[in-house]
């Protein structure tokens, strides 16, 4: 699903009208005011669905689809991730990065040894932390801050890092 982004999973429905709450998976939840229709992942095909009204509750955006009317018809995608074209994606800045993009990537270390491959990126308060599998020492996490990542080449699908003391 390279040429997807993910932009969120249905956690639960919300009322009877056919709403759900919606976890983001973008920075921010207020990207949803934006869209005009998102791709639900049914297990078996992506079916578009137009966006209809937006509100915000706590962390999660409450999404309403055109023509989707009833609890019934929305309740069985409880879990389904929403996704958009990239095209539809927002402009990253400097040194940001689609999670899509980095899944997989070559890790090596900045003496240009191979240390792994980075499986997972888990999204915290203050910054996020690369989940890589590392060939001699299993899964190590590193954050992802300037002092630790070096380098990240999305060309050659590599990224340069520094093991701070106490990382391994």
């Amino acid at each position: 699903m390279e040429d997807l982004l993910k932009v969120g999973v249905i956690t639960t429905t919300h009322g009877v009208r056919g709403e759900v709450k919606v976890f983001p998976t973008t920075d921010e939840a207020e990207r949803f005011l934006e869209l005009e229709y998102v791709l639900l992942d049914t297990g078996r095909e992506l079916r578009r669905l137009e966006i209809s009204r937006v509100k915000f509750f706590k962390n999660l955006a409450i999404l309403k689809f055109k023509d989707v009317d009833n609890i019934n018809d929305i309740e069985k995608y409880k879990g389904c991730s929403l996704w958009i074209p990239r095209e539809e994606g927002q402009e990253l800045g400097e040194n940001e990065y689609y999670i899509a993009d980095l899944l997989g990537m070559n890790v090596i270390l900045e003496d240009g040894t191979k240390f792994g491959t980075l499986k997972n990126v888990m999204e915290t308060g203050a910054n996020d932390v690369y989940v890589i599998e590392s060939m001699e020492h299993g899964e190590v996490l590193l954050p992802a801050i300037h002092e630790c990542i070096l380098d990240v080449n999305l060309e050659t699908n590599t990224m340069t890092v520094h093991l701070m003391k106490g990382l391994i």
